[in-house]
């Protein structure tokens, strides 16, 4: 006695056609829209392959260890006497330390546009963009990692200011509120270089638009000297210059003064520039081949 049996003949899938196990209509493994959860672990592991990468560069802490030193002593030193009054130079520490704050977050800001560019040239930037993470989740370490740089730099710095005399006028929470301010807008700065970044195609092109944005906003600023010394023009654009507002604010959080206006204008900044610039930049970073 025999069985028929049927068979059903497999269809072939037709050249150029998608596969349906793999189609738009099915998401590949480790695709789809990633929890806070993991996104917060990514981050983790992301900025500690970053910091990693600096333990085994010592060198690249060269300029947040270096540059607030030498930056303090020279204005001090050299400007001090000039804008302070010759054996003013105690008084124009306590004035020139906070605003100084404001000019460390700029300058290690542009140390990541430079390092973004950098890592897409290595191809590094290539694989993470084929792993199933956030895209965002990349620039955003590496954020977390130079806050942490610029952290080491502000406490090199108040260190140094501390040794030259230095002194806290109003409390020592009051100093740690300023120091955190600077941190809120030094990240949001960030945005604006990893921006920059992903637009040049040097990191040498990136440095130099960067002191381009740099030069005029430190010095056209109530950092090194009082705006009522500048000439009218430059005092109106000392006055809206958003690094005023924050020497302005880290001044008078730590020698006593108004600190109301100074504080939300600062923090009006740091909100308005990351709004408009971290999307950007993670689109850019999607898109940039």
């Amino acid at each position: 006695m025999s069985t028929a049996t049927t068979t059903t003949p497999l269809s072939k899938t037709p050249a150029g056609a998608p596969d349906p196990g793999t189609g738009p209509g099915r998401a590949l493994p480790g695709e789809g829209r990633i929890g806070l959860r993991a996104n917060l672990r990514h981050i983790g592991a992301l900025a500690r392959r970053n910091a990693l990468q600096i333990k085994q560069d010592p060198e690249s802490m060269f300029d947040a260890v270096l540059m607030p030193i030498v930056f303090i002593l020279l204005f001090v030193y050299v400007f001090g006497g000039a804008i302070a009054g010759k054996g003013n130079n105690d008084a124009y520490v306590n004035y020139v330390t906070p605003g100084l704050m404001a000019m460390m977050g700029m300058n290690i800001a542009m140390a990541v546009g430079t390092g973004v560019n950098e890592d897409f040239k290595k191809g590094v930037m290539d694989r993470f963009r084929t792993m199933p993470i956030a895209r965002s989740s990349v620039l955003i370490a590496k954020i977390v990692v130079e806050v942490g740089r610029m952290l080491i730099a502000t406490a090199i710095l108040l260190g140094m200011g501390f040794l030259l005399g230095m002194e806290i006028k109003t409390s020592v929470l009051d100093l740690f509120a300023a120091i955190g301010l600077s941190m809120v807008f030094g990240a949001s700065l960030m945005w604006i270089f990893i921006l920059l970044g992903l637009t040049m195609k040097t990191s040498q092109a990136v440095q130099g638009v960067a002191m381009l944005v740099l030069m005029p906003l430190q010095f056209g600023s109530s950092i090194f000297a009082p705006p009522t010394s500048m000439p009218g023009w430059l005092e109106t654009f000392t006055d809206y210059n958003p690094l005023s507002n924050l020497a302005d604010a880290a001044r008078n959080l730590v020698n006593g003064g108004p600190v109301a206006h100074s504080v939300w204008m600062t923090l009006g900044w740091s909100v308005l520039i990351t709004v408009v610039t971290a999307p950007i930049a993670v689109a850019k970073f999607r898109k940039k081949t």
